[in-house]
């Protein structure tokens, strides 16, 4: 096989692995971008559960500003009790995680 004959062939191999190698950049970026959209929608999701949990204990959550709400929840997990009971949560849940 003369020279250029193999040179040719060497530079349309470069070319495909090239095409190859683009196509998996730019599928690796989709899979990014499925998986930030995944995150933000898991997070808005646990936001408003919670956020809505929150407002079920609060009598008229609608008067309530939402620095009042803050000011309650630094009051509360300052709490000795408190402070306990998410430790022993968080603690439960380092024991799930590793059984």
């Amino acid at each position: 096989m003369p020279m250029n004959e193999k040179l040719e062939k060497l530079n349309q191999e470069i070319e495909k692995t090239e095409a190859r190698l683009r196509r998996a950049q730019h599928k690796e970026k989709m899979l990014e971008h499925q998986i930030k959209t995944l995150n933000r929608k898991e997070r808005t999701h646990r936001l408003c559960t919670r956020g809505a949990m929150l407002e079920s204990h609060l009598p008229h959550p609608e008067s309530v500003t939402d620095e009042q709400v803050s000011t309650i929840l630094k009051v509360l997990f300052h709490r000795g009790d408190t402070k306990r009971l998410v430790a022993q949560v968080l603690t439960e849940n380092r024991k799930e995680d590793t059984e």
